[in-house]
């Protein structure tokens, strides 16, 4: 019986981490799509390009945060060991780094500064 729950985890790991990396492909061709259009339509190619960064970045965050999960699923039912666990801790903080660096280059802010920026764009 556990061998069959041990291969239904690995194969929900896997297939999640198939669908991150569709999610990755999914944002850049869509981002890309929607700089084009903006570019072309509005002639404004400096603002479409930081809205092509944001929408970029967005995509890779959710795409990051598919492949942590995926992790995560992954190493529910191997034994705990430092082997494993050791590379899968390294890799979890790597891509929880990049999703914080990414954060808040499209927020343009700390993210413990969100609260003030809201406060500041109520008031005007």
């Amino acid at each position: 019986m556990f061998s069959n729950i041990h291969s239904l985890v690995v194969a929900a790991a896997t297939l999640l981490q198939y669908f991150s990396i569709l999610v990755l492909i999914g944002a850049v061709v869509a981002a890309s799509a929607v700089f084009a259009v903006q570019g072309v339509k509005c002639h404004d190619w400096r603002d479409a390009f930081d809205q092509y960064r944001a929408n970029l970045g967005r995509g890779i965050l959710l795409g990051l945060e598919l492949l942590v999960g995926a992790d995560i699923i992954a190493t529910v039912t191997e034994p705990l060991s430092f082997e494993r666990v050791g590379p899968l801790a390294a890799i979890v903080l790597i891509r929880t780094f990049l999703s914080f660096a990414l954060e808040t280059e499209i927020q343009g802010r700390w993210p413990w500064r969100r609260a003030d920026a809201e406060l500041n764009d109520k008031r005007r």
